[in-house]
């Protein structure tokens, strides 16, 4: 390690610094300087904190935790597929037909979204941020695994710029660009994200689909009232059913919340009021029970769609959710009972989570404010008490 340093610094640096050949490119060639190796730098002047963690290492630790649901989506990818067809492969098939197919998904969007972040980071000679790391995963975790790559790449561009570089870049969004993404695909090109868009139906030659096949997901067939072909409630929670490709199996996606929270990364604030939220609103349904949505027990929200995804991966995104201990129940709570409430109350629509949670990013500031007034205020009044004891 300490031969490719010295290489780097001293043949490969010196050209990206001013006077070099390449200086202009200078915020790129650190970039990849630093994710090759931290470099020694120090805080030179004013109060600083040194801590062994930092937004790499912090980004590093998201990727991480969503290793245990892209994995299982690559192979479910795969598994749906195969049954869809009618044939039994082994797991080793249904794994390595669903990378071919998630793997160009990932490439395209973190090529496509860095070449904007490195593009932005010259042109205001900053430094390449690292939060792109995580967006660039969960782009594509939270997709139909048969959207184009051309609209995976167009949807990310208009994320990076729309919604983190207008703002001024990582740690200045004001809401979350993978679920931005997805809102630019949903509205700008409905068709590739409704219906049975979630199983890769691609045929060779002599195979065709099996009779009666659907690939809708739960969420459809209840929207639809098709409540017979509904899966098992074991069946949602391992995941082996229809839907985004990062998103059906509740069991890899708390694994993933396990290592968030020990790790300190995610704020389990956040997860369990979104689960309190949705299974309060959902509990609120079942009493009024004019349908069989709303009849629906409220556990099983739990595990349709990207409830859990959401919960873990999307609502404690520490830059775009409510900073104050007090704020993140409020906050978590409200996406909790607004994604139930989309769902049920709107069957043009039965996917609520990302709606609910980019409406609370916008209001998450003012959740934390409403927060900070009220302590202020019963600070305040206790001051107030303790004086007129004391001049008593």
């Amino acid at each position: 390690m300490k031969a490719l340093i010295q290489f780097v610094e001293k043949n490969v640096q010196p050209q990206f610094e001013k006077g070099g050949k390449f200086a202009k490119f200078h915020r790129s060639f650190e970039a990849f300087q630093t994710f090759l190796y931290v470099k020694g730098d120090v805080t030179l002047r004013g109060s600083h904190i040194r801590d062994a963690i930092d937004m790499k290492r912090t980004m590093f630790m998201v990727i991480i935790a969503l290793m245990p649901a892209l994995l299982f989506g690559i192979w479910n990818v795969g598994f749906q597929h195969y049954r869809a067809i009618g044939l039994e492969e082994t797991l080793l098939d249904q794994f390595w037909f669903g990378l071919l197919r998630v793997l160009p998904l990932i490439i395209v969007s973190y090529v496509s979204g860095l070449a904007v972040e490195f593009i932005f980071a010259e042109m205001r000679n900053h430094e390449v941020n690292e939060g792109f790391l995580v967006s660039g995963m969960l782009i594509p975790l939270i997709i139909p695994v048969t959207t184009p790559l051309w609209m995976v790449a167009l949807a990310t561009i208009f994320a990076v710029i729309i919604g983190k570089e207008v703002f001024g870049g990582t740690g200045m969004n004001i809401v979350n660009p993978a679920l931005l993404a997805r809102a630019f695909l949903f509205f700008a090109y409905p068709a590739q994200l409704s219906g049975e868009v979630w199983i890769d139906t691609t045929l060779r030659e002599g195979q065709q689909l099996v009779d009666g096949f659907s690939g809708a997901t739960p969420l459809a067939m209840l929207a639809i009232n098709e409540t017979q072909y509904m899966p098992s409630l074991l069946e949602m929670f391992i995941g082996t059913i229809p839907g985004s490709i990062g998103e059906t199996s509740t069991l890899a996606i708390l694994i993933g919340a396990v290592i968030l929270v020990i790790s300190g990364v995610g704020s389990f604030r956040i997860m369990a009021s979104v689960i309190i939220g949705g299974l309060a609103m959902g509990g609120i349904f079942n009493l009024v029970g004019i349908n069989d949505y709303m009849l629906l027990p409220a556990y099983y929200h739990l595990v349709l769609g990207g409830f859990m995804f959401g919960a873990v991966f999307m609502a404690t995104d520490p830059v775009t959710a409510s900073q104050t201990a007090t704020g993140k129940y409020i906050y978590g709570l409200l996406i909790g009972v607004v994604t139930v409430l989309v769902r049920v109350l709107n069957p043009a629509y039965p996917e609520g989570m990302m709606l609910a949670i980019l409406l609370m990013n916008v209001f998450a500031p003012l959740i934390d404010h409403y927060v900070v007034e009220a302590n202020i205020k019963r600070r305040l009044k206790r001051l107030k008490a303790v004086t007129v004891q004391s001049n008593a």
